[in-house]
């Protein structure tokens, strides 16, 4: 029978990280649930939406959680309802214990509260994951690769290979990310410090997010664990599970041209293109192909939109370098601000080689090797 008392906002921290995995419409019941095991060591709270699992544990020894534990056990409780109890309770510690038929009582201050639970039996358990020979990489690291390519999956499920994040590890170091909803293309990659083994799988979108908001220290260095249909990312702490899309990825190095193909090289300021591409997109919301077009001459480029209804954008922009052939090009002007959103250089090379073929937005710096690609629109 459990029996606890523990820092009402240490305990918050950890039950609001592992909620995030919890969904209030969930095929099982149960799921709806935060399993809460309380052992001589700390407590240990998990969530499951059936795609994503999270096991945080609180140690006893965490001066800020202020944890005193007189018995162990376990008990299911309604995620949303037991969170929402936890953070109106008055005062900054409270006591939980659990009494006949999978009752708990919340006492703080004056108030006391009385929650019906479920047998922890009734909860699915977590797939047993294979733990040797993890791949090690910091959580900061893993969040820019993700920032730099997640933002181009494809939100159409008709293809559901192109709504995850394709990350393979070959050569035992050289790690890629890759994106791609079949109008536009972001790839990262980098050579890793420690080896690990090769791998390629599908990393669901809706994963990657609850990633970046579930390990929040940047520095912390994960253990990375694979199996056929899943990963698991996990400190000292946290355990964070997530099933994988199935299937094969197409090949994306075949999308990238070759040096030779490009017929056209323009430098630009990052800052200075994206702020041109957010005016032109106000006009551009209101045309039927929500285009821009780029008219590149020896001496000028120039972007331009024209809708009969609103009216017209005529922007002169001056490029830092510009060498090639002249050019006239279509593209939906979000693709190309969400491109420039995460290029943290000052400088973008953007490369063209005709009308209708995909062009290329690279950052100046040689330290990266981080490629986007963007498909123009045909016009009239």
């Amino acid at each position: 029978m459990i029996n606890f008392s523990i820092n009402k906002t240490a305990f918050l921290n950890n039950l609001r990280i592992t909620k995030q995995a919890i969904s209030s419409k969930v095929a099982i019941p149960t799921l709806s649930k935060i399993k809460i095991d309380v052992s001589n060591e700390g407590i240990t709270l998990t969530g499951s939406n059936g795609q994503i699992s999270i096991e945080n544990f609180l140690s006893k020894n965490d001066e800020n959680a202020g944890m005193l534990i007189t018995e162990s056990g376990s008990i299911l409780l309604e995620a949303s309802f037991f969170e929402s109890i936890v953070t109106n309770l008055p005062e900054v510690s409270f006591d939980f214990k659990e009494i006949e038929q999978n009752q708990v009582v919340l006492t703080s201050g004056q108030s006391e509260i009385t929650l019906k639970g479920l047998d922890v039996e009734m909860y699915p358990r977590l797939q047993e994951m294979p733990t040797e020979n993890p791949l090690k990489i910091k959580a900061g690291v893993l969040k820019d690769i993700f920032s730099e390519t997640a933002f181009a999956v494809s939100t159409q499920e008709s293809r559901p290979i192109l709504t995850g994040l394709h990350l393979t590890l070959t050569d035992n170091k050289i790690l890629k990310s890759v994106a791609t909803d079949s109008h536009r293309m972001s790839q990262r990659v980098m050579t890793l410090d420690k080896l690990s083994e090769d791998f390629d799988l599908v990393l669901p979108n809706k994963s990657v997010s609850s990633f970046k908001s579930v390990f929040t220290d940047d520095d912390n260095e994960l253990d990375i664990f694979f199996s056929s249909n899943q990963i698991l990312f996990r400190n000292e702490t946290i355990s964070f599970y997530t099933r994988l899309v199935e299937g094969n990825y197409p090949d994306t190095n075949r999308l990238i041209p070759s040096e030779a193909d490009y017929t056209l090289n323009l430098t630009f300021d990052v800052s200075n293109l994206r702020h041109t591409m957010d005016r032109a997109k106000l006009l551009s919301n209101a045309t039927t192909n929500g285009t821009v077009k780029l008219t590149v001459t020896a001496d000028k480029v120039i972007a331009t939109v024209n809708s009969p209804e609103v009216g017209s954008v005529h922007e002169e922009i001056t490029p830092l370098a510009q060498n090639g052939e002249d050019l006239m090009i279509s593209f939906n002007p979000q693709y190309l601000i969400d491109a420039l959103k995460v290029i943290k250089e000052p400088e973008v090379r953007i490369r063209f080689i005709s009308s209708v073929r995909p062009f290329t937005l690279v950052p100046t710096s040689d330290t990266l090797d981080f490629v986007q690609l963007i498909t123009p629109v045909r016009t009239n």
